[in-house]
């Protein structure tokens, strides 16, 4: 009975993938054909197509690598098409000349698809405000407890701090918190904290926390203990004002990317990403555990696309809006073996940088499965930092599932 309950789950959480996928493509098909531009296919998932049909001059198929997925529309990108098709689709002759098209025909068709994940977001968001039972909530980032002898005793945190400031940054809640200690690498931090006092004021406090890293996660900790969670509500479900839920899912990875670009986050922020098996893995667990949490991880993952796909690089749709803006400013466009070699070249690394992603990923999921604790650790399990600690749900895990 549990395989199919199993089963039935991973049905669910792959529909619900395809969902974003297909929404996303959906944007960019219906307005290039209401601009009267050639759609030639229609495809989800990348490489040989197992399943195919024509229908009014357009391919539509299923595609075994199921990472994504692509329109071909020659008049727009027919490069970039090539280099996710491969060599099929110019041995086949599917992709023709292309024709001089204006460019800002090029932007709209590109926005399209961010724009339709948007929308697929801004409607679950409303959605979920209005189910009475969905539990939405922000975890303070005030700290119950301390355990003994780990990274936050040894500085000086006592129970009933507030945390305020993590490296300078100010944090409001406890996932906030959790971001900045996973972005610091395991560098000695300083927590700028509010302590109670006798006189009903908190006095301002700077301790220097180093954390501890998990060896079998590969998370950070400074095995600091959350107040209770009375709310039940997970780390994206923080208001039930649908504007706040996805104002903090563009935070969360706008928070990411920003450490990306700053050098003393970037390794600590690019050991903290994550890839399919963890967007897989991290839909399954919410979906199981509440059906509307995992609505609200979809639409969290939804923003996370819309950003993402945004992002200026060849292949990406941010990449041919930045073409179609030369085009515009310049009143010339970027010739045509540029694009080409620079959309294979980055092609070739986002494939290469998935695809470690999944080794990453696959190889710390196998020791989070696979790990026996110690007579010791079992019988002070309850006392693990990680299964409180996480109640807030790692803001930088979270957002990095959406690659």
């Amino acid at each position: 009975m549990e395989i199919i309950v199993t089963v039935f789950y991973i049905a669910v959480c792959v529909m619900l993938f395809a969902l974003a996928i297909l929404i996303h493509e959906f944007g960019h098909f219906i307005v290039a054909l209401k601009l009267g531009l050639r759609v030639e296919a229609f495809s989800i998932g990348f490489g040989k197509p197992i399943w195919r049909k024509k229908v009014n001059g357009v391919e539509y198929r299923i595609s075994p690598i199921l990472l994504g997925g692509y329109v071909s529309i020659p008049d727009v990108d027919p490069e970039g098409t090539k280099a996710l098709e491969g060599a099929r689709a110019k041995s086949e002759g599917e992709v023709g000349q292309r024709k001089k098209i204006p460019a800002w025909k090029e932007i709209l068709v590109a926005v399209a698809g961010p724009s339709m994940n948007l929308v697929l977001a801004t409607v679950i968001a409303v959605v979920l405000s209005l189910v009475p039972s969905v539990k939405f909530g922000e975890l303070a980032a005030e700290i119950g407890d301390v355990i003994p002898d780990g990274p936050a005793a040894k500085a000086g945190m006592r129970a009933g701090d507030v945390v305020k400031a993590v490296g300078g940054r100010e944090v409001k809640t406890w996932s906030e918190m959790q971001t900045e200690v996973q972005i610091s690498g395991g560098k000695t931090v300083e927590f700028a904290v509010d302590r109670p006092q006798d006189s009903g004021l908190p006095s301002r406090v700077l301790l220097s926390v180093t954390p501890e890293r998990n060896e079998v996660t590969g998370a950070w900790f400074v095995m600091a203990l959350s107040v209770s969670n009375e709310t039940g509500a997970v780390a994206w479900m923080p208001a039930r004002n649908p504007l706040k839920q996805l104002a903090w899912d563009a935070g969360s990875i706008f928070r990411v990317l920003k450490g990306l670009v700053t050098p003393k986050e970037a390794a600590a922020t690019s050991a903290a990403l994550g890839g399919p098996v963890m967007i897989a893995e991290g839909l399954y667990r919410q979906v199981r555990r509440d059906p509307w949490d995992g609505l609200g991880f979809l639409r969290f993952l939804n923003v996370n696309l819309a950003v993402l796909n945004l992002l200026p690089i060849p292949v990406l749709d941010g990449g041919l809006i930045m073409f179609a803006l030369f085009a515009l400013i310049f009143r010339r466009r970027v010739p045509e073996f540029i694009v080409k070699y620079l959309s294979l070249a980055f092609m070739v690394l986002l494939m290469g940088l998935m695809g470690l992603l999944i080794l990453r990923d696959s190889m710390r999921s196998w020791k989070i499965h696979t790990y026996k604790p110690a007579a010791s650790e079992s019988s002070s399990s309850s006392n693990s930092c990680e299964s409180r600690d996480s109640r807030g749900t790692n803001a930088t895990d979270a957002a990095s599932q959406a690659r």
